[in-house]
């Protein structure tokens, strides 16, 4: 139980948590750390910062502290690639990415864990790319105390089913990149692709294994993908030919290549005419030509996500309409934005 005193009459007492200083601009952290006995010239200060009274605290059996929950929930809410900080401040737990990776938040177990109301955790987004050392999440038990059947509960959840805040690495790929399209094949236009999809494969720890030109027939298609799955890569990348047009084949060539469990059309914009699937364990992204002039495309959501090691079904596509449309930003900050959140 906590009951208060003046805090006239506290020198001598310990205070029983965190209390916090903000000076907007300057400063905003702890003034007087938990465990600090109170002095006489402290009186003035704690009554600058608007304390006229101070918590005792008589803790009952049945009863957690606030930095005490907050160990012991964020040790039940990591899973792999993520650690936590060193020791509670003001009560709260930060969770931080150990490695570079995509951070996958288990969003139905993180809803019910806050639905308890006495606790909270607050995360960055699904899928986001993060690197080694960034924070990630943050938990903390709301009151100064509850009661420990509240923080058993809230661990319960937390281990229920899949972690609910792991950081997954990414394998480093080795991409076969097949270039379609009669105007490049021939030499009419020069080639934009490579240039763009190399820089956006080698930012995520990847490489171009391979590049093959193939005009817009599906059989050199077909063929073109096969010799890059002969010297190596174990991802394939199509450019091009992916919309409604006749000489747009590359969706026939991926198909003669041997692929399955395809999936063409997203609900995002730029990149509706995207698809994904797969040669035995290979994947295959077909990537239309949005890629070629937008700098960020549906193709910078789900490349990410495949090299975590995902298998994407329809509903994980489908569930990309939320969050799927880019502004177009003259100013593009992405992924610090709404686009595929």
């Amino acid at each position: 139980m906590q009951t208060t005193i003046p805090v006239s009459d506290a020198v001598g007492m310990i205070i029983p948590h965190d209390i916090t200083e903000i000076v907007p601009g300057i400063i905003k952290g702890p003034a007087f750390k938990k465990g600090h006995v109170i002095k006489p010239e402290d009186i003035e200060h704690l009554r600058r910062l608007g304390k006229d009274h101070i918590y005792v605290i008589r803790m009952e059996p049945d009863q957690i502290h606030e930095d005490e929950a907050a160990q012991v929930m964020a040790r039940a809410l990591m899973g792999d690639g993520v650690r936590p900080s060193s020791q509670a401040t003001e009560g709260k737990i930060t969770l931080f990415a150990e490695r570079d990776g995509l951070l996958k938040i288990n969003k139905d177990g993180l809803f019910q864990f806050n639905m308890l109301g006495e606790v909270m955790c607050s995360t960055l987004h699904d899928n986001t790319l993060v690197k080694r050392d960034e924070i990630i999440a943050g938990t903390r038990l709301i009151p100064l105390l509850s009661k420990q059947s509240v923080i058993d509960k809230a661990v319960s959840i937390a281990r229920s089913g899949i972690p609910i805040i792991q950081v997954k690495p990414l394998r480093a790929a080795r991409a076969g990149l097949i270039i379609t399209g009669n105007e490049v094949f021939h030499g009419r236009i020069q080639d934009r692709f490579e240039p763009i999809l190399r820089e956006k494969l080698q930012a995520l720890g990847s490489e171009i294994h391979t590049v093959h030109f193939a005009p817009d027939d599906p059989g050199k298609i077909a063929a073109a993908i096969q010799s890059s799955l002969t010297a190596g890569a174990d991802l394939i990348v199509t450019s091009g030919g992916m919309s409604v047009d006749p000489d747009d084949v590359t969706r026939e060539g991926i198909r003669k290549s041997g692929a399955e469990d395809c999936i063409y059309g997203t609900p995002v914009l730029p990149g509706a005419m995207f698809l994904c699937g797969r040669i035995g364990q290979v994947p295959v992204l077909g990537l239309p030509a949005c890629g070629m002039f937008r700098n960020i495309t549906v193709f910078d959501l789900i490349l990410p996500r495949i090299l975590a090691g995902e298998t994407l079904s329809r509903e994980d596509l489908a569930a990309l309409g939320h969050g799927g449309l880019c502004r177009n930003c003259t100013d593009c900050r992405y992924p610090v934005c709404n686009f595929g959140k």
